[in-house]
């Protein structure tokens, strides 16, 4: 089945407490229809006909009020083209609706419908915000375990590279995809599309929108979303490099772009906001024009998605209010888990390493980390309480690579990476918090309940079971398992420990007992309190 060309269903719980799952239909959008119903953090799509003349991008303007009670949402349209205007919709509770348009024309003014929001499905856990100031979660209150990749272009090459790209996705650990809006400068196959109609390079009508373009963008969303997969949509970027003219648009151009995007895009629940990849090389843009992206995107998005912006040297102030979670290109800072928290400490946010260099054998240096430097970073990120990113660029004589074009995965990382998040499944809901930071005790968890050791490149024999303070006391006991993140297994220790304060700081094993381990790097610990 083409995944471009099915139509989706979902499963949604009925309205009525103790009735069966009903089916509700979706488009190949993945929006329900007008008349609903539609999941709790599903989309509904409402349709209407209306004046093609002139130019309806710039001339029509086109809102909707949903309310439910007294309860109020304003919500931006579109042009989808042909007449055609669309209105998306993401009710964030279940029960009954009703919405009504506003509109500069006359026909498009007050329209009005009602619809039944459903209980989510299973798998639907909404939107994904910052909880407990470091971390994320669902709507649904499960927390989410931040493991994710970048490819780039991946929706500008042919469909049936698109397509590989989602059976490849369906089989790989990650969460969220980082990817580009606007194509890459070596992106000018004989298929292409461009967000804006007219004749490339540089004869763009940049006052209209491709529309064919953007429902590929919505197609591509939505079939993310299926898979449970947050689409980390980058919305600048400076690899045009003058080809096209995407990176140097008018300030007009740009506001009525965002606008757009994000009225198309918010309704989806698994959309993230970046307002740039390696902002910092796109010169004729200054700081005020970013911070004013930034809060223009924040008011046109009535579901506060996720916001930040990815620096290339110069590192943008994570710490104003617009911005929700620090993203951060560093190569080193991953490297040990005493670097990388130290952004924490600055942002007070939650941090996403989202490049940290990429496994591969490129001629480029930020292209050639082997599979277990790349693995690597990963634990030592949730060693300090954030999140790191992967992407891969092995060389291929055809010009297939994963970081600017997608396809199939070739390094070897991926197979850790689901095994890292599957330990990371395993661990305390709140988020993993270092343990004792800044000192030479490379543990996070949660004081006195749950503790996860790394050892990153050093080879112990043995580790003398010692923790640190906060939350313990004389006679508490653990239990212990030795993890080799690198061929992925959990072996239990035998026995359990019980503590003693040792000094000013730790308590240890009453009778000075150690942790054998293999002497091999890349080797943890697991520790929980027994019960």
């Amino acid at each position: 089945m083409r995944l471009a060309r099915r139509t989706f269903v979902v499963l949604a719980a009925a309205l009525c407490a103790g009735l069966a799952y009903a089916q509700v239909p979706v488009n190949e959008y993945g929006a329900a229809l007008a008349a609903g119903p539609v999941e709790r953090w599903g989309m509904l799509e409402i349709d209407l006909a209306g004046p093609a003349e002139g130019n309806p991008f710039v001339d029509v303007a086109l809102s909707a009020v949903f309310r439910q009670g007294a309860r109020e949402i304003a919500v931006d349209g579109f042009y989808d083209g042909a007449g055609r205007y669309k209105i998306r919709f993401m009710p964030d509770t279940a029960g009954a609706w009703t919405w009504e348009t506003r509109s500069n024309r006359a026909e498009l003014r007050g329209r009005t419908g009602r619809f039944d929001a459903v209980q989510a499905a299973p798998g639907n856990r909404g939107p994904v915000s910052v909880r407990n100031t470091f971390h994320f979660g669902y709507a649904d209150g499960s927390p989410f375990w931040q493991v994710g990749t970048t490819s780039y272009a991946w929706t500008h090459q042919p469909d049936a590279l698109q397509e590989r790209t989602l059976r490849t996705l369906a089989m790989a650990p990650f969460n969220k995809l980082r990817m580009a809006v606007f194509p890459n400068n070596d992106d000018a196959l004989a298929h292409q599309r461009f967000p804006f109609p007219g004749k490339p390079p540089h004869g763009w009508d940049f006052s209209r929108f491709d529309v064919d373009f953007f429902r590929n963008l919505d197609r591509r969303v939505a079939q993310l979303r299926a898979l449970g997969i947050e689409a980390d949509l980058i919305l600048f970027h400076p690899y045009d490099k003058g080809k096209w003219g995407f990176d140097r648009m008018p300030g007009a151009v740009n506001d009525r772009y965002l606008r757009y995007v994000v009225a198309r895009l918010a309704a989806y629940r698994n959309v993230w906001w970046s307002m740039a990849n390696e902002f910092d090389f796109l010169t004729e843009k200054t700081m005020d024009d970013w911070d004013h992206y930034f809060q223009l995107v924040q008011a046109a998005d009535p579901y506060g998605h996720l916001r930040s912006i990815h620096n290339a040297f110069r590192l943008y102030n994570h710490t104003k209010p617009w911005v929700t979670h620090a993203s951060i290109q560093h190569g080193a800072a991953t490297e040990d888990p005493e670097r990388a928290v130290l952004y924490r400490d600055v942002y007070n946010k939650p941090v996403v390493y989202d490049e940290v260099k990429y496994e591969g054998d490129w001629v480029k240096r930020w292209g050639q980390l082997t599979p277990e430097e790349m693995v690597l970073r990963f634990w030592n990120g949730a060693i300090a309480g954030s999140y790191v990113g992967h992407s891969e660029i092995y060389k291929d004589p055809g010009g297939e690579i994963w970081l600017g074009k997608g396809g199939t995965l070739k390094g070897q990382s991926p197979p850790r990476l689901a095994f890292f998040r599957r330990i990371l499944a395993e661990s305390p809901h709140e988020g993993l918090e270092p343990i004792d930071k800044w000192q030479d005790h490379p543990f996070a968890g949660k004081h006195a309940e749950y503790y996860l050791g790394y050892f990153n490149r050093d080879k112990p024999a043995a580790w003398p079971f010692v923790l640190f303070k906060t939350g313990l006391r004389d006679g508490m006991k653990f239990r212990a398992e030795v993890i080799d993140t690198w061929n992925m297994t959990v072996t239990p220790v035998d026995g359990t420990f019980e503590i003693k304060r040792r000094d000013d700081y730790t308590f240890a094993d009453k009778d000075g007992r150690s942790i054998a381990l293999p002497g091999r790097p890349y080797m943890a610990v697991r520790i929980v309190r027994v019960r």
